[in-house]
């Protein structure tokens, strides 16, 4: 093995009154169990004998933790489940890959340390924005040439307990986890922020508007488990 000779090898050692001396590799770690008698030096010379061995299992137990760490996870990305790899490489920083419904999410090794869980989250958070800056545009755009008026402004951005809002100053607030639904749903929660730009409340009037525009919003509505 390249380097096993110029490897340095961090160990423990743990006297008994027994005459055995063994080493083991306990979880990564070292371990050199020698009589109480015998000395350091003697000890590294039994050290050096073993090194090559040591270094294996040493590497075994890295890979082996490696490929613990892989994970599997489904996620919904416009309606579709999008199966999630992670797995932790020497990398600087994360990198994802979209390959049609398969992410790749790849974390730096210095990130183990962190809640597995909180770091995924915060890069499938990434993915839904970037993929809702897209959409988005695309639906508002559209609205805008079939109801004939728009908002001043909109913006992406996550809210507590809301998929989406119109303000008291009639913009629009749309959280970018609405990425889990369906195209036709977006445009459905889009239309609805839209008819408030007309009417505050849930009116007979407001409804009217979305009937018009989509008749089938119940069944759509049913979809939907934020506010909006």
């Amino acid at each position: 093995m390249r380097g096993v000779r110029n490897q340095v090898i961090t160990y423990t050692i743990s006297k008994n009154i027994t005459n055995d001396f063994y080493i083991t590799v306990q979880n990564g770690e070292v371990v050199v169990q020698a009589p109480w008698y015998l000395g350091r030096k003697q000890i590294e010379e039994k050290i050096k004998e073993k090194k090559r061995w040591i270094v294996e299992k040493v590497k075994e137990y890295e890979e082996s933790k490696q490929k613990s760490y892989i994970k599997s996870k489904i996620i919904k990305i416009l309606g579709e489940d999008c199966r999630v790899k992670v797995n932790y490489r020497n990398l600087k920083k994360p990198v994802l890959i979209v390959e049609g419904k398969n992410i790749k999410i790849s974390i730096p090794n210095k990130y183990k340390k962190m809640d597995k869980d909180e770091v995924l989250r915060c890069l499938i958070e990434k993915l839904y924005d970037v993929i809702a800056k897209k959409e988005i545009e695309i639906v508002m755009e559209k609205l805008r040439h079939t109801l004939g008026y728009a908002p001043e402004d909109y913006k992406i951005q996550r809210m507590e307990g809301y998929i989406a809002k119109c303000t008291e100053d009639k913009k629009i607030i749309i959280n970018p986890d609405i990425m889990v639904y369906d195209r036709e749903t977006i445009e459905y929660v889009l239309l609805h922020e839209f008819c408030h730009l007309k009417y505050k409340t849930h009116s007979k009037y407001f409804y009217n508007i979305i009937e018009k525009y989509n008749p089938n919003y119940k069944e759509i509505s049913r979809k939907i488990e934020l506010k909006y």
